[in-house]
């Protein structure tokens, strides 16, 4: 049975779909728009449908932008002989909040996943290493830590070591805060091995 009338249903099941939205956020989220004066709901309907229209991939790294080249390769400031590369856009700005990295990103937008039936060829690889034949120094590796990200940092390993380019790995270990009771085995060995002198 229907509680709402359709135009309601037909938002709420629309919003449902997005990532991370359940049944009751969705609801909620209807019920907060439908309330909404109608000049925001306009301006939320116009950056949602701006944002497709206008996002695409930077040319040179493969982040999204609305730019041919994103704000951070078109900045002669950086390091563009450091490349780090990085599992998606999301990780990339986790990076850049930290301010510290100087260098230029790679974004490969996935990770190598035989049971997924993700490849090598279905992330941005060739990219990279068309990327790598210019003067680069350093190949930061910063792919998760799970199987899929391991395995992809091994691979990605395995093709720049003949090149001579410098391959690095970030490390990984014990989160900040983080009681050692509670850190699996396979985190304390990272952090272990990742072990810098004081």
């Amino acid at each position: 049975m229907d509680y709402y009338s359709s135009h309601i249903s037909k938002l709420i099941e629309q919003l449902s779909r997005l990532p991370g939205i359940g049944a009751k956020s969705a609801q909620r989220l209807a019920f907060h728009i439908i309330n909404m004066p109608k000049e925001q709901v306009e301006q939320l309907s116009n950056a949602m449908t701006g944002a497709k229209e206008n996002v695409r991939y930077c040319k040179e790294c493969f982040t999204l932008t609305d730019q041919e080249l994103c704000p951070i390769c078109a900045n002669a400031k950086r390091n563009h002989k450091q490349i780090m590369v990085v599992e998606n856009t999301r990780d990339l700005a986790a990076y850049e909040k930290t301010g510290k990295f100087e260098g230029v990103y790679h974004v490969l937008h996935g990770a190598i996943s035989p049971m997924l039936g993700i490849g090598p060829n279905d992330i941005r690889l060739k990219e990279l290493m068309h990327r790598l034949q210019e003067d680069v120094d350093e190949v930061i590796i910063a792919t998760n830590s799970s199987l899929e990200g391991e395995t992809t940092a091994m691979y990605i390993s395995k093709l720049i070591k003949p090149t001579g380019i410098k391959v690095s790995r970030i490390a990984s270990g014990v989160p900040v805060g983080g009681d050692l009771e509670y850190i699996d085995e396979v985190t304390l060995l990272r952090a272990l091995e990742g072990r810098v002198e004081l």
